[in-house]
């Protein structure tokens, strides 16, 4: 299936894309073939294909994780893009995840992402309708809950890898209406926490 196309000006028209967006040389981000190619030295159909398999065809329970890295993927009609993309291909209740960025390797002259940028984003996938989106690789405590879909309540608090208060039943249903919320859950909650563990090194 081809998801790329140039029009007659050069420039690229995305047939994923809701809106019938096209691009300009430069630009970069969900809709734009050349970043996934330069940045992650792969192509995006396929990751697409995948994400769609795997939510339609499978039992696999699915989340999936954007790394916004500042001048590359982090502008708001980038995200707006991708947000309708997720909505419209994988559905509302596959939770999203915007991580942030941190220089390292062949990227050190890119900053790293504020905490701004991701909360912005996850506001404007929540507008987009998704219902659970986070932020990641900063501390965000409201950004890495997990809230009722249905009256809005607080069903699972977490700081960092500590769990905090859970409230869900031992059917994965919100405690305060009964709603079921999406995803695998024990009965009882992990006793997960900040660790620290001895490491070895060895020349």
């Amino acid at each position: 299936m081809i998801w790329w196309r140039r029009v007659d000006d050069g420039r690229v028209r995305c047939d994923l894309c809701p809106r019938g967006c096209t691009l300009r040389e430069g630009q970069r981000g969900f809709c734009d073939e050349d970043f996934y190619r330069k940045i992650c030295l792969a192509e995006l159909a396929p990751v697409l294909d995948m994400l769609r398999y795997i939510r339609h065809e499978t039992t696999v329970w699915l989340e999936v994780t954007n790394l916004l890295i500042p001048g590359h993927n982090d502008a708001p009609e980038q995200v707006a893009r991708l947000c309708a993309w997720f909505v419209e291909n994988l559905g509302p209740d596959v939770p999203l995840h915007f991580s942030a960025f941190h220089p390292a390797y062949r990227m050190l002259d890119v900053p790293p992402t504020p905490a701004a940028t991701l909360i912005r984003a996850r506001e404007q996938a929540l507008a987009a309708g998704l219902r659970y989106v986070y932020t990641g690789n900063i501390h965000n405590p409201e950004g890495e809950a997990t809230y009722c879909a249905t009256c809005g309540g607080l069903l699972i608090e977490r700081d960092w890898y500590r769990l905090g208060r859970w409230n869900l039943d031992r059917q994965g249903r919100c405690k305060q209406c009964g709603a079921a919320l999406p995803g695998r859950f024990e009965p009882q909650p992990g006793r997960w926490r900040r660790r620290v563990a001895p490491v070895e090194i060895h020349g």
